[in-house]
């Protein structure tokens, strides 16, 4: 997979005046430039980021201001107290989106953006100020997304909303689209993820619903799939490179040639900042790399890495479906970002990104995310060592309980290693 290409002082020049034109016109181009360096003068933005402190945020954060931009981030304050969020020279707003709750932070204020009567509160610089652009990356319930975008769309000119691939009705065409149907929910007004997070989807579609609403024809919608990289808190994309990390034979589920699909968060980040910067609209696939990527490849890259000697056994999709082991999401057993590429799931991992392509997105190659896992996740091993302790002496100190944690020594998904040993046997008790 090629690294972005530079592109010439001439491209860089015409895209900047490009978006500049737009968003004077309060309207959208349908492209940006992936130029490289600091952002002209010209096209610094004022950004305001829901949410910013988790995952994605950070990186936008770290993308906007490697480029000039100001940044105002949005949020109750809670991550911070999991997640360190050490950045200088940003506006930190506290609040809560939901209209009917006040602000949760560590100070306990009041300080909720929205209310009720749709007016700042316990933010008055809020009032008579203006930002160029929004970043929300916070967004999961339409009532909410509804709220904020209503109340910033007459200080704003341009609102980028992350949705989620999950947006979709199904999975059941290859090459897809951002024209394919999206999904939809017996009761809109649903506020729960549901069983299996059965409603995540249809949600975020009514989310993209309510930003385009409020900003008609100066929206972008970003549908990412899989956001992996350094800072995953979930361990979907990193077991791999993790578990080969740690040598030996490795259970390799279904097929080298089965597809997959990722976005680099940090690929992801600046893009959506360059987006901001010359005011991209329209709804655009996030997902990579530029040509279709090959499991077989992915998990050799994580082998050419990993610091001790790992083999790849591969077993087949029948063979692990059969034992309870069929997939990412089912089964008493998972095997993390993996789908086989049949039924229901023939088109997952198969979107087109032709237009988020066409829209500036370039994407680093696989070896580049491996590697920043693997130096990443030691210093990730000590945050949840950190936070679990922190959370265990709170309840002592309050005289609850200590609340139930997971193992921060551990992997939060993917097979534990009897599991995986169990199946390598079964496997090859089933081929002999």
């Amino acid at each position: 997979m090629p690294r972005p290409s530079r592109p010439s002082r001439r491209e860089f020049v015409e895209a900047s005046l490009l978006g500049g034109a737009a968003l004077a016109l309060g309207g959208c181009v349908s492209s940006a430039s992936s130029s490289a360096g600091a952002a002209p003068a010209a096209s610094r933005k004022r950004i305001l980021i829901l949410g910013g402190t988790n995952f994605l945020g950070p990186k936008i954060v770290e993308a906007a201001l490697s480029r000039g931009h100001s940044v105002s981030v949005f949020n109750r304050g809670r991550t911070e107290k999991r997640i360190p969020f050490e950045f200088v020279g940003i506006e930190r707003l506290r609040g809560n989106r939901d209209p009917d709750l006040p602000a949760d932070d560590s100070r306990g204020a009041d300080g909720a953006l929205l209310h009720p009567d749709s007016r700042p509160r316990g933010l008055e610089q809020l009032s008579g100020r203006e930002w160029d652009a929004v970043i929300d990356d916070s967004g999961y319930y339409p009532r909410m997304v509804k709220a904020s975008a209503e109340l910033l769309a007459p200080r704003c000119r341009h609102y980028l909303f992350i949705s989620s691939i999950s947006a979709y009705a199904d999975n059941l065409r290859v090459g897809a689209d951002e024209d394919h149907a999206l999904a939809k929910l017996a009761d809109p007004s649903v506020e729960t993820m549901g069983e299996g997070f059965a409603h995540y989807g249809g949600l975020k579609a009514l989310c993209e619903q309510a930003a385009l609403a409020a900003f008609p024809g100066r929206a972008a919608v970003v549908r990412p799939g899989y956001i992996v990289g350094p800072g995953d808190p979930t361990d979907r994309f990193s077991y791999w490179p993790l578990r080969i990390d740690r040598g030996g034979e490795v259970l390799a589920p279904g097929s080298p040639d089965d597809p997959l699909q990722w976005i680099d968060v940090r690929d992801l980040a600046r893009w959506l900042v360059k987006m901001v910067e010359v005011g991209t609209c329209g709804a655009f696939n996030a997902v990579g790399p530029a040509q279709p990527a090959r499991w077989g490849d992915v998990l050799a890259a994580c082998v050419k890495h990993a610091r001790r000697p790992a083999t790849l056994t591969w077993v087949d999709a029948d063979f692990l479906e059969s034992a309870g082991a069929g997939g990412a999401e089912g089964g008493r057993v998972n095997w993390p970002i993996w789908v086989a590429p049949r039924g229901d799931s023939v088109g997952f991992h198969r979107w087109s990104n032709a237009r988020a392509q066409g829209a500036g997105l370039r994407f680093r190659p696989i070896d580049d995310t491996v590697t920043g896992i693997l130096q990443w996740f030691p210093t990730e091993i000590d945050r949840r060592r950190r936070v679990t302790r922190q959370l265990q002496e709170e309840a002592v100190a309050k005289g609850e309980p200590p609340p139930p944690m997971a193992d921060p020594e551990k992997l939060r998904v993917g097979p534990t290693p009897e599991q995986e040993a169990g199946l390598l046997s079964a496997w090859r008790a089933a081929k002999a």
